[in-house]
């Protein structure tokens, strides 16, 4: 299993910006996949999941800025993030679980300068 996240970096107070997620290694179309995140001295914490069928959930820290979404045919999995906050930076990890096994990428940054 290869999940492989980009996009993120340095975004102004209100901005916007996309993540994605490549997977491989499991039959994409079927799993739930999610985006967590995890600030300095925090927990890592759910941001949006969505289901095989499209069906989404959002942290409620994210609930009206934040749309996750999914193209199947590419093995893709996107965050797109708007009116971003400084409280939104953090290291976003893309996620998938197999079997009771939590699967993770690297990571990828994105910071949200005031």
């Amino acid at each position: 299993v290869q999940l492989q996240a980009s996009g993120g970096g340095l975004v102004q107070a209100g901005g916007s910006s996309r993540l994605s997620c490549v997977a491989s290694g499991f039959i994409f179309r079927f799993n739930v996949m999610a985006w967590y995140r995890q600030a300095p001295g925090n927990q890592r914490e759910l941001v949006a999941s969505i289901s095989s069928y499209g069906s989404t959930n959002y942290g409620d820290s994210v609930k009206g800025r934040f749309t996750i979404s999914r193209d199947n045919a590419k093995n893709t999995v996107y965050l797109q993030m708007n009116s971003l906050r400084p409280e939104d930076t953090a290291v976003y990890y893309c996620n998938t679980l197999i079997s009771t096994m939590n699967h993770w990428g690297k990571g990828t940054q994105v910071t949200v300068s005031s």
